[in-house]
């Protein structure tokens, strides 16, 4: 006998990619449910503080221009233009064992921007107030089981309920309780680092650069946040687990006079902190994202270290990439949640977040790397690589990601818009 489920789509997990998902497939006739203990509160329509540091969310995301589209064509990217988002137009990236860099200019791929820093947040609320206007069922609870029932999944909730669904997503991060619960087997490994992230403000204006710098014990970005004079950052400190200890018990003049000194004084001294928050460091990957009935993306299916901020990049072009397999079979009267469509998915996924991590892990062991030969060589090459306009052109233009993301999702919006947009001037 056949058995009609609750919905046609769950998706477990309210964060960024969860909330995407929500909105990317919550518009047409799907029954769609989003699965999350603990849902944000409702939008806000007044632009937060930025009156000190603790006005900031100590996590940020670098969003590419890839993301930026997908999540106007979401209807969010409006919302957090409102907000507050910050572009950045300038990177510099530079060896502390060396006199080597390498800087990329925005204006030199004829962008308006590189990219930008966006407090997590605020993506998230966006993100949320769009779910809240689509016909989508919103479940406060965990979930506490995972079974399938023939061809369709049944998910128990932390209450003691159950719901059914042709297809589940997980999108609960990189911890994923669903992802152990259906016995998806993962490659992971510890990094053996801590990031540290916080809110900084500086006595010099942060130019609308991402600035990097990479030291022995891992790599120390400042990012540019909107705010007064242009002189607040977010930080990803990524050192050893007994540095982090020691950083955070500093008091927080003594951690402004260590960070400014790691960091070359770039920017002046580093005269106010927020709260520190560290955070262990580990890559993990999943030897498949799909198996009957359920799909994973975004942090559980893989993790990444963030040294060059492509998690949630990778995470919203998972999301845009299942949607468009989805919306395609259901175009083609093809049933959406059959293996093949989600092995499809997967197909297109896979190898480019497999490429994108082996780049950033070669990354991290070169520079990393301690022996002379090997220091010469990477500074030789960021020497090099800055001297090449069209080459280092070409890597920056690929970084913005925009022709990964399904053509469905292109906004069509004309790119001038976007540097003056909102807070982002």
């Amino acid at each position: 006998m056949d058995v009609t489920p609750d919905f046609d789509i769950v998706i477990v997990g309210g964060g960024m990619a969860g909330a995407a998902l929500a909105c990317a497939v919550g518009r047409g006739d799907w029954r769609v449910a989003l699965v999350d203990p603990v849902p944000p509160a409702p939008w806000q329509d007044e632009a937060p503080a930025s009156q000190g540091p603790e006005d900031y969310d100590r996590r940020v995301v670098a969003l590419t221009r890839a993301s930026e589209e997908f999540l106007r064509s979401l209807g969010a990217w409006e919302q957090m233009a409102a907000q507050r988002i910050s572009p950045y137009q300038g990177m510099y990236v530079w060896d502390a064992d060396g006199t080597a860099h390498i800087e990329f200019q925005a204006a030199d791929l004829y962008e308006p921007s590189l990219g930008h820093i966006v407090e997590n947040r605020i993506v998230t609320g966006a993100l949320w107030h769009q779910v809240r206007q689509l016909p989508v069922q919103i479940v406060s609870q965990k979930v506490a089981g995972f079974a399938r029932m023939g061809e369709l999944v049944r998910l128990t909730l932390g209450d003691g309920s159950s719901l059914t669904s042709k297809l589940v997503v997980a999108a609960d991060g990189a911890e994923s309780p669903l992802r152990r619960m259906a016995a998806f087997p993962t490659r992971e490994w510890d990094y053996e680092q801590h990031g540290i992230v916080a809110t900084v403000v500086t006595e010099k204006p942060h130019q609308r650069t991402a600035w990097q710098r990479f030291l022995p014990e891992g790599p120390l970005a400042f990012l540019p946040l909107h705010g007064p004079d242009d002189r607040y950052c977010s930080i990803v400190w990524s050192t050893t687990p007994e540095q982090a200890r020691e950083l955070l018990a500093m008091p927080d003049e003594a951690f402004c006079a260590a960070l400014g000194d790691a960091f070359e004084q770039r920017l002046g001294a580093v005269v106010g902190v927020s709260r520190r928050q560290a955070l262990p460091l580990r890559q993990r990957h999943a030897k498949h994202y799909v198996q009957p009935g359920i799909a994973l993306v975004a942090d559980a299916a893989h993790t990444i270290h963030p040294l060059a901020g492509q998690g949630i990049n990778l995470g919203f072009l998972d999301v845009a990439v299942l949607a468009d397999e989805l919306l395609r079979a259901r175009e083609r009267g093809v049933d959406f949640a059959h293996l093949s469509v989600l092995q499809r998915f997967q197909r297109r996924r896979m190898g480019h977040n497999l490429a994108t991590m082996a780049a950033m892990e070669g990354f991290k062991r070169l520079f990393g790397a301690d022996p002379l030969p090997l220091r010469w060589m990477r500074n030789t090459g960021m020497r090099w690589l800055n001297e090449q306009a069209w080459l280092k052109n070409q890597v920056a233009a690929l970084a913005l990601a925009q022709d990964m993301l399904p053509k469905r999702w292109l906004s069509g919006v004309p790119q001038e818009r976007v540097a003056t947009t909102g807070l982002a001037h």
